[in-house]
């Protein structure tokens, strides 16, 4: 991947555009939860150190291209400035007057927040008038939000094509950990896809099975593989309709050479419930009147098996229902297990995807792994293997 990063540019003196995700909560009026402001502070520390002035383009929210006033960016101004140290400066729109006239009052060592993009009907549309707009208030353009990188937009794909544009170092930490999971991987390499629906992950288990070596499918889309195996899973979550199409994903990861992982036995319950009376069974003894909420023990112990054997994992998704005891305990082990061995040197371990960094976090095993994406949707086209618009353009 060739990239360029902040170290090729020359930033000197210059006003460097910085599209950023500060898409954090706010209640009253005040950030709840300041992650995604906090990880912007290595790019724009260095930008500074350069001699650059940052002046952060970001959206919030979706205003579909019309002002609404509670999507304004104005009240993390305070949460930005406590991250950076600095003195921030904001401008009520992103282009035109105010915009321009904040640029040009910007000293060093400053930071000038633009107003949501979004406000603007083109951002969405990606249109050339508002890229060109945009790109006339800067010299250089680093983009570090990867996590609107599957977006084509004028904030994260056309103002690229205008200006010299660079990776942060967000974006650039983001893009190593991805190219040594999926890129170019140390094998043997495993995939841990887990999750409710076969169907919302079709392109993902299609792209993975000619990539892997290894793939642990777990969660509701198990169930499906079962049935597809000509299993009864009793009252279990499944896309009984999907069946013909696991098949052929099964046919598929057989000529890659790629072999899958299924449940050997399950946890089943009568109810969906916190605490439910449950048993353990093998995977083809459901009684039809259960439901089937999580992997077994012998189920953990073959992963924590393939774990051993691989150097390479990459997460999306948990093993079982996580989210309420007792079920969470494949996804816990299993976690924890790939986290004991990221922390001995012998596997490197990417994981991403909402529910995945929920489970890692509750498993308490998150902060062991090599790499934790918070980008949802843009990990998941990555891991598909579909070209991001807003990483593509960097390279060109």
């Amino acid at each position: 991947m060739a990239w360029k990063t902040l170290d090729q540019m020359d930033l000197a003196g210059k006003v460097v555009l910085v599209r950023v995700d500060i898409n954090v909560p706010v209640e009253n009026g005040v950030v709840t939860d300041a992650t995604r402001i906090v990880k912007i502070v290595p790019t724009v520390k260095d930008i500074l150190a350069k001699g650059g002035k940052p002046v952060l383009l970001a959206h919030f929210g979706r205003p579909k291209g019309k002002v609404v006033p509670e999507m304004s960016l104005k009240p993390l101004v305070p949460e930005l400035e406590k991250a950076l140290g600095v003195t921030v400066k904001f401008a009520d729109d992103c282009i035109g007057g105010p915009a321009k006239t904040a640029v040009a009052a910007l000293e060093p060592g400053e930071v000038l927040l633009l107003e949501n993009t979004r406000f603007h009907a083109g951002e969405e549309k990606n249109d050339p008038e508002l890229s060109a707009a945009l790109a006339a208030l800067g010299e250089v353009y680093v983009n570090d939000a990867f996590s609107a990188a599957h977006r084509a937009h004028s904030s994260t794909e056309g103002v690229a094509h205008i200006l010299p544009a660079a990776a942060g170092r967000l974006m650039e930490a983001e893009l190593k950990a991805l190219e040594a999971a999926l890129g170019n991987p140390v094998r043997p390499v495993c995939a841990v896809v887990g999750g409710a629906k076969v169907s919302t992950k079709l392109d993902l288990l299609g792209n993975l099975v000619s990539k892997v070596d290894h793939l642990v499918i777990g969660g509701g889309m198990a169930n499906t593989f079962l049935v597809a195996q000509g299993i009864d899973v009793g009252k279990s979550l499944a896309e009984r309709e999907m069946a013909e199409t696991a098949r052929e994903i099964l046919e598929k990861a057989h000529a890659a050479g790629c072999a899958i992982h299924l449940p050997v036995d399950v946890v089943v319950a009568r109810e969906f419930k916190a605490g439910a009376e449950n048993e353990t069974v093998a995977k083809d003894e459901c009684p039809t009147d259960a439901m089937i909420l999580d992997a077994g023990p012998k189920s953990v112990e073959e992963i924590a098996t393939v774990f051993e054997a691989s150097k390479t994992l990459i997460w999306n998704g948990p093993l079982g229902a996580f989210e309420i005891a007792p079920f969470d305990a494949a996804t816990n082990a299993a976690a924890q297990k790939a986290a004991e061995l990221t922390k001995d040197g012998k596997l490197v371990s990417v994981a991403g995807g909402g529910d995945t960094v929920a489970a890692l976090n509750k498993a308490g095993a998150a902060e062991d792994f090599s790499y934790i994406s918070t980008a949802g949707g843009a990990f998941l086209e990555w891991m598909e293997g579909k070209e991001l618009p807003g990483v593509a353009v960097l390279t060109k």
